[in-house]
């Protein structure tokens, strides 16, 4: 994604991504890893969405496990998105492409 022109803001569990949240007002698009320690994506979602300061950033759900029904439950703790690993390099692009149209 830096290859595109992107800086990244990496946080290693769902603790540490709602503090670069807080502190970097910079961020257009989160990337989030549904399955990590302590506080999972599912969780995390939930709590970026209930600050109304971050109700219309764009979250894209990233998940190992391509489960039916994997989408719809993302989609339903208020990811906008959702890709599958191994990651389609080419379909993150354009997911990104699409979510971050307003700000490019």
């Amino acid at each position: 994604m830096e290859v595109q022109g992107m800086k990244v803001v990496p946080a290693m569990d769902g603790k540490e991504a709602l503090n670069v949240l807080k502190t970097d007002p910079n961020i257009d698009i989160v990337l989030m890893d549904m399955m990590m320690p302590e506080m999972d994506g599912y969780e995390t979602i939930r709590e970026i969405r209930s600050n109304p300061k971050f109700k219309q950033l764009p979250v894209l759900a990233v998940t190992a496990k391509a489960m039916m029904g994997d989408r719809e439950k993302c989609i339903a703790v208020g990811a906008s998105d959702y890709i599958s690993k191994p990651v389609d390099i080419d379909q993150l692009i354009s997911l990104l492409r699409v979510w971050l149209y307003d700000t490019i």
